[in-house]
């Protein structure tokens, strides 16, 4: 990395010129959100009055939409173009706290203060396990006894798969050192997205006071077939809603997904 970029500097970069609401949007981005959507509300169901914490909420799809249903929300984001979107789209009535902050250290917030502690970025972007387990214990400190954590990951297979082998970049990739010999891509804060494999992520759940409750592919194989999800009429992505909803916890097709939601309790 050149010595005058910095990890933040380089995503900033990127989000700023990255339309995430467009991406859920679209045919193939809802399926990731409304899967988070309905497991989110797995986790919030018999709550009384939930306190909810989204650590790297973006543009703030689902920090606002918690918040306009008159949840509590706490909404933690690193980049300053994503909280001007985010700000920009409250009307002042929603019960919505909003904070610039790093997802590996939020010192400014309390112990044990949120039911539903949501994690759905920062993951992708830290390119260590020390880091990472930084990030997590974090999330697991702000969360209640009993409460859940939301975890989201990007895969590594997904990305070998449609990247680069169906994107025609084996060659580049090779001569860049970025894969392997077991075929693990490797990841740096250039590259932006860091992608891992599902044993890495219970090796990290293992270092926490946690119990995994599910680990979800979010989106599936949604990503490879985007033009024919688009191209669906309402009948027809219904039913692929309710295949993916049949499937969606399926470990032996898991890791294949580009999206996973890792599902925990706190001890």
């Amino acid at each position: 990395m050149e010595k005058d970029r910095t990890v933040n500097e380089i995503l900033e970069e990127h989000y700023s010129g990255y339309d995430e609401d467009a991406r859920l949007g679209s045919r193939h981005g809802q399926v990731e959100y409304l899967t988070t959507v309905k497991y989110m509300d797995e986790c919030l169901a018999g709550a009384d009055a939930p306190a909810v914490i989204e650590i790297g909420a973006g543009t703030g799809r689902y920090s606002i939409m918690l918040a306009k249903r008159g949840i509590s929300v706490t909404a933690v984001e690193l980049t300053s173009h994503n909280i001007g979107i985010l700000k920009s789209k409250l009307d002042g009535t929603e019960p919505i706290e909003v904070y610039q902050g790093n997802a590996m250290d939020l010192g400014f917030l309390p112990d044990a203060s949120y039911d539903l502690t949501l994690l759905l970025g920062p993951m992708y972007h830290l390119y260590t396990r020390a880091d990472k387990l930084r990030a997590l214990s974090e999330a697991v400190r702000v969360t209640k006894p009993g409460g859940h954590i939301m975890v989201a990951y990007c895969m590594n297979e997904a990305c070998v798969l449609q990247y680069v082998f169906g994107g025609g970049n084996l060659k580049s990739t090779l001569d860049r050192g970025m894969l392997t010999p077991d075929w693990r891509c490797v990841s740096c804060a250039e590259e932006v997205f860091e992608l891992v494999r599902t044993e890495e992520i219970a090796d990290l759940d293992a270092e926490l006071p946690v119990d995994r409750i599910k680990l979800v592919a979010s989106d599936g194989p949604a990503h490879y077939m985007k033009a024919l999800l688009e191209s669906m009429d309402g009948f027809e992505f219904d039913k692929w809603m309710e295949y993916h909803f049949a499937t969606c916890e399926r470990q032996d097709i898991i890791g294949a997904s580009n999206h996973t939601i890792d599902i925990l309790r706190k001890r």
